[in-house]
């Protein structure tokens, strides 16, 4: 007898609690699959969350609805696992791990393990490149860098998705990997057909659990997108971008299973290891030496716009930095990036940290010049010159709709900062000023400066 017929055992429910049932069984490991047969044959997958001493519990995939306390548990010794192959690519997968895009099916490709620990610090490589979005507000100012873990912090209503699929198929990496959580079919039809339509779905792995999916898929996503991703980057050398919506529904998913366990919540429902279960899954995101990366994306929505709210919260202690999306725009101020320092102006140009800086000097200017306006303060000549570039600087950079090379983008700076400023106000290097700022707006703005000395 082998050691796995030796595990599985056909066993009586002792209760079921939704979607989460108990057994009494030994030799059973946490994290463990299950195939549950009800009465009237129908079988489920199961997965073991909880153990207390010989008391199993196991949260049921498909629901606890219909199933009978005279239903049997098949253990079958081992956690759950995820087909890898190159044959992945391009396919759609629900949070169980089987097909839904109507492709043939993969029994015979190899599987790998879902869940591992995170990676050892000392094959960590210090992250020093940078992922090109071709969005203004994160190329030029909170730069993406390879490794990176960072989330869009935003409430419902706002286009989170539009800019997380945007940034999936216009960002310079080898693949992506999606892991959709919760979500309504029109978000799933959205982002496949992005994908579809920009030519990147032949290089990318879409992990989808519907809302009307069972709770339990909304756990695994992201442990099946974040195994898949690793094994590409550490395998294939591969520079992999996982895109995560939305871990506030990953979280509340995990608030109903502690619930279910009867588990006491530490802050506003949520269980007291929210913070490890969130960071366990970031972690994830690593350059590895010798071989490829895997950089984290995710959206966190906010509820009640509240970033002290837990899921927020608690993921601004585990992240480098983050992107604040309100009112359709890229918020300059509440967004960032802690690892831009190691591509601004070594990944990029030389100019790139001086007109980071001069740009949101200027729109700062712009917003105190916006309300001193509002208020019906005089504006000085300054202020509206500062008027003018904060109506230049939303419209093409902190739209989420802009789409330009950092190249194009670092130049569209200079254009637009000679349209508002002259290059005295800039307070910039003046090597910088001399190579970059547009010529025919600094010959107009020569005799002007002869004319000022007249005076």
């Amino acid at each position: 007898m082998t050691i796995i017929q030796k595990l599985i055992r056909h066993i009586r429910l002792l209760e079921i609690v939704g979607d989460l049932i108990r057994v009494r069984a030994e030799g059973v490991a946490f994290g463990d699959i299950a195939v549950v047969e009800n009465i009237d044959g129908e079988c489920s997958l199961a997965k073991v969350v909880d153990l207390d001493r010989d008391i199993v519990s196991l949260q049921v995939f498909s629901g606890g609805k219909g199933l009978s306390t005279d239903a049997k548990v098949n253990f079958l010794g081992r956690p759950l696992d995820v087909v890898y192959s190159d044959n992945i690519l391009g396919r759609v997968f629900r949070g169980s791990g089987e097909p839904i895009d109507g492709g043939p099916a993969l029994p015979t490709d190899p599987r790998i393990p879902v869940g591992g620990p995170t990676v050892n610090p000392v094959m960590r490589v210090m992250p020093s490149r940078m992922i090109e979005t071709q969005v203004p507000m994160i190329d030029l100012f909170n730069c993406l860098v390879e490794s990176q873990k960072i989330p869009i912090f935003s409430i419902a209503g706002e286009p989170f998705n539009e800019l997380l699929a945007r940034i999936g198929f216009q960002a310079n990496a080898d693949v992506v990997v999606f892991g959709g959580m919760g979500l309504i079919f029109d978000d799933y039809h959205f982002f496949r057909t992005a994908f579809e339509e920009h030519g990147v779905f032949h290089r990318t792995v879409m992990f989808v659990n519907q809302a009307s999916d069972p709770l339990v898929e909304r756990l695994l996503v992201p442990d099946m997108a974040l195994a898949v991703a690793e094994k590409m980057a550490v395998e294939d050398n591969k520079r992999v971008l996982v895109l995560l919506t939305d871990m506030t529904a990953f979280a509340d998913a995990m608030k109903e299973l502690g619930v279910a366990q009867e588990r006491i919540p530490a802050v506003r429902g949520h269980m007291g290891d929210l913070y490890t279960q969130l960071a366990s899954r970031y972690e994830k995101a690593c350059d590895f030496k010798g071989a490829g990366s895997v950089t984290i994306l995710s959206v966190t929505t906010m509820p009640g716009d509240d970033v002290t709210h837990p899921v927020p919260d608690n993921t601004g202690y585990i992240t480098e930095g983050q992107f604040y999306l309100h009112d359709g725009f890229i918020d300059p101020f509440g967004s960032l990036s802690r690892l831009k320092q190691h591509v601004v102006g070594k990944a990029t140009r030389e100019d790139h940290g001086q007109i980071m800086n001069t740009m949101i000097r200027f729109y700062s200017g712009a917003v105190e010049a916006k309300k001193k306006q509002a208020m019906a303060f005089e504006l000085s000549l300054f202020d509206e010159k500062l008027l003018k570039y904060g109506h230049l600087f939303r419209e093409r950079f902190m739209d989420t709709r802009v789409s330009l090379p950092v190249i194009e983008a670092l130049d569209l700076c200079w254009l637009t900062l000679a349209e508002c400023f002259e290059p005295k106000e800039l307070l910039m290097k003046q090597n910088l000023i001399d190579t970059y700022y547009p010529k025919a707006a600094l010959s107009k703005a020569e005799p002007q400066d002869a004319a000022d000395k007249a005076a």
